[in-house]
């Protein structure tokens, strides 16, 4: 009985904002995972709210929030329209890995098959 949400305030600002206002409400614990670019992710730091969406646009980040109130899990994601490939490519600490390590196709395969998984599973869960 926790409440729980994963939210980007860059994809969905309005979304976030509920979040934080339905777990604040919950008379019992929550849990807001948000995604957060940083300085690590190699990417324009002036850039982070776009980064935010394209991490959900690309399926790579799920936004959604659990009310245990009404046992309602509510996805707050369009399906992934941007390539998660290409917003791997976008990020320094995906496209330095292809240099170093030529295993990494092999990971981003495995990562993108993770994705899609989660993606399915949430929309079993939401019956979508």
């Amino acid at each position: 009985n926790c409440y729980v949400a994963k939210v980007s305030l860059g994809a969905n600002y309005e979304k976030t904002i509920k979040a934080f206002k339905e777990a604040e409400e919950f008379d019992g614990p929550s849990l807001i995972i948000a995604y957060a670019p940083c300085v690590a992710h190699g990417i324009d730091m002036s850039k982070t709210e776009e980064e935010m969406s394209r991490a959900v646009h690309s399926g790579y980040f799920e936004i959604y929030r659990y009310n245990p109130i009404n046992n309602h899990l509510e996805l707050d994601f369009e399906e992934p329209d941007l390539s998660y490939e290409e917003f791997l490519a976008g990020e320094t600490r995906f496209s330095s890995l292809k240099k170093i390590n030529p295993e990494s196709k092999e990971l981003f395969e495995k990562s993108k098959q993770d994705a899609e998984n989660r993606l399915k599973l949430l929309k079993k869960l939401t019956n979508n």
